[in-house]
């Protein structure tokens, strides 16, 4: 396998997804950035896929069975109705009920995982998913935008074939989603580097280091604004 083999997963239904008016999160800049990368020619240095949608056995490897069932089964219409599963699963302002919300967290996981699946048998060198990274959801809720954590769906993948895999987040807010999920363990080492202090979700200490196997296996890098 050359160094040069990267693997690009982009499926174009994710920019009919829409969390809302005034939601920050927009994931019509994933179509965005695709025709940037069709624009620049990069597409001719790249395999491209349509990734294949995750089932909800592939979910629920990490997210509770009732997580999944309610995102599979919510009504748009309807969801109003049933206030204490809203507050059980953290869905709300931050994590809306949307159209079809199902549908787009099967996109944005598969790609993830098939991504996976591709590094495990020496397909690729590098592996590409803009619309993944949703990195606080948690084992049985929403948070932060993010509804399935394909970040930890897409390391239990590569744990069939690795025996340890480095995971290194550089987005602004905190990975606590993916360092929760493998807290326990020495198999995945967390590294992030975050903004911290009075700033969303307020983890991520220099302290937290993991605990019994996973001691000293999550890695925070908290800094000031401006760093």
């Amino acid at each position: 396998m050359g160094k040069d083999r990267v693997c690009y997963f982009y499926d174009e239904k994710i920019g009919s997804f829409y969390y809302g008016p005034y939601h920050p999160m927009k994931p019509h800049r994933v179509c965005m950035t695709h025709h940037l990368i069709l624009s620049y020619d990069l597409c001719k240095h790249m395999e491209m896929y349509r990734p294949t949608l995750a089932t909800e056995h592939m979910m629920r490897q990490y997210h509770s069975a009732e997580y999944i069932s309610f995102m599979k089964n919510v009504n748009v219409d309807t969801f109003h109705e049933n206030t204490s599963l809203l507050q059980q699963f953290n869905m709300g302002d931050d994590c809306p009920i949307f159209d079809k919300l199902y549908e787009y967290c099967a996109i944005y996981s598969g790609a993830s995982i098939h991504a996976a699946q591709r590094l495990n048998h020496g397909l690729c060198h590098t592996a590409i998913n803009w619309a993944g990274g949703l990195h606080h959801a948690k084992k049985g809720g929403a948070s932060g935008f993010c509804y399935v954590n394909d970040i930890v769906l897409a390391i239990l993948e590569l744990m069939k074939y690795h025996a340890r895999v480095l995971y290194i987040d550089i987005d602004i807010h905190h990975g606590d989603g993916v360092e929760e999920a493998f807290y326990h363990t020495d198999r995945c080492m967390t590294v992030s580097f975050h903004k911290y202090g009075q700033f969303f979700p307020g983890t991520g200490d220099l302290t937290d280091v993991g605990v019994r196997e996973g001691q000293y296996y999550s890695v925070n890098a908290p800094l000031k604004t401006g760093i």
